[in-house]
């Protein structure tokens, strides 16, 4: 990756930071908020989503953040939302990873929640 492209992708994640309660350290965005999960309309899809990609995982910015996995997601095409570290509602809180389930010839998103 040039430099250029890097600098972008760094202001741009800053910018979306500055909306989200992110924070970004290195490159690497950190949710501040617990990531509260909304039930958007269901997505089924006929094609299979790629195999996950490698993230780099940095320590944990924190005692209470739980990292969040990325994972596909449809938008007319296969798109990575990479994974970051946010904080947990409460302290034993875990994660569990969203995911695309086969169904007949179709894929349809389970979306991640907290338990």
């Amino acid at each position: 990756m040039n430099k250029f492209v890097g600098a972008i992708s760094i202001l741009a994640a800053g910018a979306l930071s500055a909306l989200t309660g992110c924070v970004v350290r290195g490159g690497f965005v950190y949710h501040s908020r617990p990531l509260v999960v909304e039930r958007p309309a269901e997505v089924v899809v006929t094609e299979a989503p790629p195999p996950p990609q490698r993230e780099i995982i940095v320590e944990a910015p924190g005692p209470n953040y739980v990292w969040v996995p990325g994972y596909w997601t449809w938008h007319g095409h296969w798109f990575w939302a990479g994974g970051s570290w946010v904080v947990r509602p409460h302290p034993r809180a875990a994660w569990e990873t969203g995911h695309w389930a086969r169904h007949g010839h179709h894929y349809r998103w389970i979306p991640g929640h907290w338990r």
